[in-house]
Formats: structure tokens, sequence, C-alpha cells
């Protein structure tokens, strides 16, 4: 299944609640993801730009597009990033189906 890396950053109402009431945002967030036939592989809180990196795995884009929508459009933050990732392998095809493009640089 495609693997994919999300990068959440929390409005500062979102902390506020979140400080009031401390919660598992992974335990929350879990089931809207596996309704969607995903799973969450890893889930950590960050420092910096993002407060929450994750890595999920959806089994389509169309999956993951619609998980990031929902939880952009909730309203409780200010930054949704989703990256798809490719396996050592899948760069490996990509590579070589590069190489096979034909692709010419402009001059």
């Amino acid at each position: 299944m495609p693997h994919y890396l999300l990068q959440v950053a929390y409005t500062p109402e979102a902390w506020a609640n979140m400080v009031k009431n401390p919660q598992n945002r992974e335990d929350a967030v879990s089931p809207a993801v596996q309704k969607l036939g995903g799973r969450f592989e890893s889930f950590y809180l960050a420092f910096g730009d993002y407060d929450v990196v994750a890595v999920c795995e959806f089994p389509d884009n169309t999956s993951a597009a619609a998980f990031s929508l929902a939880a952009a459009s909730g309203g409780s933050v200010k930054a949704f990033k989703t990256t798809p990732l490719l396996t050592p392998n899948e760069g490996i095809d990509a590579m070589k189906k590069a190489g096979g493009s034909g692709y010419k640089p402009p001059k």
C-alpha cells in the first residue's frame, strides 16, 4: 500500500484546547484514517514548523487526499502537508523509467 508523510501545524486555538484537555490525537483521528482504508505507521509530536509528523498507508492517492481535505477543513490546523513516499525499489524503478523517457532538457 502507498505511504504518505503527513505534516500538521495546529492553530493556537487548537493548542489551547489540547492544553485544557490533553488528548492523544493519533487515537482521535485513527478511526477516520481507517475508514478511508489507511493506517498510521508512525505518529510523532514535533518541534518546528509542524506540530505532528506521521507516516500513513492509504490504498491510493484519492484516499490520502480525502483525509488531508477532511483534516484541513476542520478548522484546527493552519497547515497540512501530504507527501507521497517511495520505497527505495520504487525510487530505482522511477530512475530507470526516467532514464528511458527520452526527456531532453532545454539548451
